[in-house]
């Protein structure tokens, strides 16, 4: 049966003490690791699950190919219920129904909107999923242009070089707890970059935003609006940031805004409706197996159709245009997207995202009860801790860290019990770590802002319902 392994060679690296970090570290945010830092080749076999898996074409003296698919699949099984750390419905629930999709190889080369000479592929069903999120997001079928993507990264990428084609001088502007892939557009595409400063809840600084571009006003802005930073879950304001834009007498020719919306584009519209392309945007980014849930990685990317032309080229070969950044395309991704949407509609969106709102509330509540330092942002599922003090702990409920912190994200799959089991792991673990209240648990007021740290300086004497 299979089972994870934790070897010593591949636990997380140990918490580093402020002040003695690697140079070429900067900021709190994903963009902590923007210069290029020198990793170390293994000289050991890299390890991941215990589970033996022989090179293809060798001779399997061993178990057959079936027993080694069925072992790995019994050890995911067993790992479901600790996958807490990392934003994935990680269960999908339609797959048997599409799993006779799988003898057949489905390719979406080329514009979603136009056919070529190929019968396999599934661009139906892909403009069908665009219909539905060209709905959600106010903007009529015949005035957006989109594709589903491999993941909210290419979205990104795809957004961005949308805004620097459009303005070519563009200086790019993103928070520093912005995605790494925003960094990463503007190291692939040579633009010059201008990094935001955030709250400690991980929202943009808007007074930093304005002298930043007080200081480039010759320059065209393209800004990345997060909605939902990776590691706090904090929603940047896009109408702030529009009215920050204005005030600096930026007119809408000489701006362009890129939301990702990677794991909450499916979570704020329920809540509060602040994505819409009524609002001078000019693209928006999902991951389509985050909050919805698919088997494969995937996204959603939409943008005005009137900005396309920038990007699109004839390509004789597909008999077709592409303006997308990967050409060929999963063409499994957009039936399982629009199974999932099909089945659940909006009516059980918002049913998840009630239950996933009040679990992690419930599970913020539980923490801050027992005396541990923990945040939760308005309109955010992601659930921020400090740092547990054990890597096989981390490694077990496979935990997301950054810093001294670590977070939850209470997906759908997420249930109280599982909360449970995890809250109750963790009080019976910190009490080894700091000896029944004789060592003192860190401070981190730095990372998650004094009220909400339980450290012995900043306690707070919570008074429970």
């Amino acid at each position: 049966m299979g089972s994870l392994s934790f070897e010593k060679e591949f636990e997380p690296s140990a918490v580093t003490p402020r002040g003695l970090a690697p140079p070429g570290l900067i900021g709190n945010g994903d963009f902590g690791e923007m210069k290029r830092l020198k990793v170390a080749t293994p000289t050991a076999p890299r390890k991941n699950l215990n589970i033996t898996v022989t090179e293809p074409g060798s001779r399997n003296d061993g178990q057959s190919l079936d027993c080694i698919l069925m072992n790995y699949i019994d050890t995911l099984s067993q790992r479901i219920n600790y996958h807490i750390g990392y934003p994935v419905n990680i269960c999908y629930e339609h797959y048997a129904s599409l799993a006779p999709l799988l003898q057949f190889h489905l390719n979406n080369c080329g514009d979603p909107f136009l056919q070529n000479t190929v019968d396999f592929h599934s661009k139906d069903f892909e403009v069908a999923v665009l219909n539905w999120f060209a709905d959600l997001w106010e903007i009529e079928k015949d005035q957006y242009w989109g594709y589903v993507t491999n993941g909210g990264t290419e979205g990104n990428l795809h957004g961005i070089l949308v805004g620097r084609e459009l303005l070519p001088t563009g200086i790019l502007y993103a928070s520093k707890d912005s995605h790494y892939s925003v960094a990463k557009a503007a190291m692939m595409y040579r633009m010059d970059f201008e990094m935001v400063n955030t709250s400690v809840h991980g929202e943009m600084d808007y007074s930093d935003l304005k002298v930043k571009l007080l200081q480039n006003k010759g320059k065209p802005a393209i800004i990345n609006v997060t909605i939902g930073t990776t590691f706090k879950g904090a929603v940047d304001d896009l109408d702030v940031i529009l009215q920050t834009l204005k005030d600096c007498g930026y007119t809408y020719d000489q701006f362009y805004i890129h939301c990702d919306a990677a794991l909450n584009g499916l979570i704020i519209p329920f809540i509060k409706n602040m994505i819409s392309f009524k609002k001078p945007i000019g693209s928006v980014t999902i991951s389509g197996h985050k909050f919805l849930g698919c088997p494969m990685p995937c996204g959603i990317q939409i943008t005005r159709k009137s900005y396309i032309n920038n990007l699109s080229r004839k390509v004789e070969y597909i008999a077709s245009v592409d303006a997308t950044i990967s050409g060929s395309r999963n063409g499994l991704a957009p039936i399982f997207l629009w199974y999932s949407l099909s089945a659940k509609g909006q009516v059980g969106l918002q049913k998840d995202v009630k239950r996933c709102l009040d679990n992690a509330k419930y599970l913020k509540d539980r923490l801050q009860q027992a005396g541990i330092s923990v945040m939760l942002n308005e309109l955010s599922i992601i659930v921020v801790l400090e740092r547990p003090r054990d890597h096989e702990f981390v490694r077990r409920w496979q935990l997301s860290c950054v810093r001294d912190m670590a977070h939850v994200i209470v997906m759908p799959g997420i249930t109280r019990e599982i909360l449970d089991s995890f809250i109750n792991d963790l009080l019976q673990q910190r009490k080894k770590w700091y000896k029944d209240g004789n060592v003192t648990p860190p401070c981190v007021a730095e990372d998650i802002g004094a009220q909400n740290c339980a450290c012995s300086y900043h306690k707070i004497d919570f008074i429970i319902p």
